[in-house]
């Protein structure tokens, strides 16, 4: 048995539509063989947009994956394609823990030679194009799309914004040469298979990569296999004081790497 936590790092998504989707489809996935549970921040931003977004998540999420660990769960995924905290909680905890974004972009890797990303809105893309830096894809990265649509009206209209990620998939395909899609955004989770439809009556046939599906996967095989990330990358080290985290240093406690 497998236990996932996958950890939202947003405060005010707990009861949006987003964050129901997101439990409906945790729901889904409960098996003799995985256990997959939620939490969200007590703080931070309503949703994860730019870099100032992900340094405010940051505090929030290396104490719920430390809570995490501390309630006997195997992995933690945050679920934000911006990654934010990834680092830093792997630093701060035992347990392996995925980011969307790194999952998402080294699997569509393994899938074609060029993959595009579309996502949000226009201030997430040097966020994204950073983080394609750092994971080392940046020569496979075609292209960014955005369609436009904030996170917290992502479904206002899902019609709509199934339309809107075909239509750039479209074009990341016939004009950047892309051979894999990757959906920018856990907040599309569920919209896969509507693109992939639209695409296939354009006579488009690539792989449309929803990344929170793809990271659960990745995060269970990981633990079935028995792995964990390296401490020569990720070591923790609480040996001198930290100012006004009393919270994040309780639920740490005494912990070392091992």
């Amino acid at each position: 048995m497998v236990k996932l936590r996958i950890i939202s790092p947003h405060f005010t998504n707990e009861s949006s539509e987003i964050a129901a989707d997101l439990k409906n489809y945790i729901k889904s996935l409960q098996k003799d063989d995985l256990e997959v549970s939620y939490s969200t921040l007590v703080t931070g931003p309503s949703s994860i947009e730019c870099e100032l977004d992900r340094a405010l998540a940051t505090p929030g999420i290396v104490q719920e994956v430390a809570r995490a660990e501390n309630e006997g769960i195997d992995a933690a995924i945050i679920s934000c394609f911006g990654d934010p905290g990834l680092a830093a909680a792997r630093e701060a905890t035992n347990i392996p823990v995925f980011g969307p974004g790194q999952t998402s972009m080294h699997v569509a890797s393994l899938l074609g030679h060029k993959f595009s990303i579309v996502t949000v809105v226009e201030s997430v893309r040097p966020m994204i194009e950073n983080l394609a830096r750092q994971y080392a894809v940046i020569d496979k990265l075609a292209s960014i799309r955005v369609i436009n649509i904030p996170v917290l009206n992502l479904l206002t209209d899902t019609s709509a914004l199934h339309n809107a990620l075909a239509v750039e998939a479209a074009a990341a395909v016939t004009e950047d040469r892309a051979d894999v899609i990757v959906l920018g955004c856990t907040g599309f989770l569920g919209s896969a298979e509507a693109v992939t439809a639209q695409l296939r009556a354009q006579g488009i046939y690539v792989p449309v990569i929803d990344p929170a599906p793809v990271t659960i996967a990745i995060a269970q095989a990981i633990c079935n296999l028995g792995l964990k990330h390296s401490e020569r990358v990720y070591k923790f080290n609480a040996s001198k004081p930290t100012k006004g985290y009393d919270s994040l240093a309780e639920t740490l406690g005494n912990r070392q790497f091992k």
